[in-house]
């Protein structure tokens, strides 16, 4: 934990800008572009002002990002209406090769992954590598296009800081669950 927490501040200190109003320990220092489901395109700063549960993941993936994505929908389901209504859930892609706009649409129509509570979004290959390093995440494409990769889901605060993770998927985490309830409560 402590390798990523200086992994993360060495990224941050070379991406961050003068002037920024920006907490020097949030992941919007990082300049993102991502372009979502619907082809929008926009800096990842403009996730500020909501917390979001991000993880990183593949649309042809066919076993640990589906256990990610529900991972994702029982954390969303153990929060109140009003918490929920707080958070927003976003899942990056590692593989732009063939994650294309139209496959994020599909995944996500398939999944019933709604927007605006949802966005799947796609970066360029260095920002996904960037973003990953950012987020302490590992991933590796495999001779076959298939990546192995870490599985955790990221709970950011709604000045992007990196408040709680966990690797638990497939069911819900009490401690991440707990940390999300705490992050999203009132006001």
């Amino acid at each position: 934990m402590k390798r990523v927490f200086v992994l993360l501040l060495l990224l941050i200190s070379a991406v961050a800008t003068a002037g920024t109003d920006m907490p020097k320990d949030s992941t919007y220092q990082l300049k993102v572009e991502l372009t979502d489901q619907a082809g929008h395109t926009w800096p990842l700063s403009s996730r500020s002002g909501r917390v979001q549960l991000v993880s990183m993941f593949y649309t042809s993936c066919t076993m640990v990002c589906p256990m990610i994505v529900d991972t994702m929908q029982i954390t969303d389901n153990a929060l109140d209406e009003p918490s929920r209504a707080r958070m927003d859930m976003l899942l990056v892609s590692f593989d732009p090769a063939r994650d294309s706009v139209d496959a994020l649409r599909q995944y996500a129509e398939r999944r019933k992954l709604h927007a605006p509570a949802w966005t799947l979004a796609r970066v360029s290959a260095q920002d996904a590598r960037q973003l990953a390093a950012l987020l302490g995440l590992q991933y590796r494409q495999l001779p076959g296009g298939d990546f192995n990769h870490s599985s955790e889901l990221i709970l950011l605060d709604a000045e992007g800081r990196l408040i709680a993770r966990t690797s638990i998927i497939g069911r819900a985490d009490p401690e991440f669950v707990a940390a999300v309830r705490k992050a999203t409560a009132g006001p």
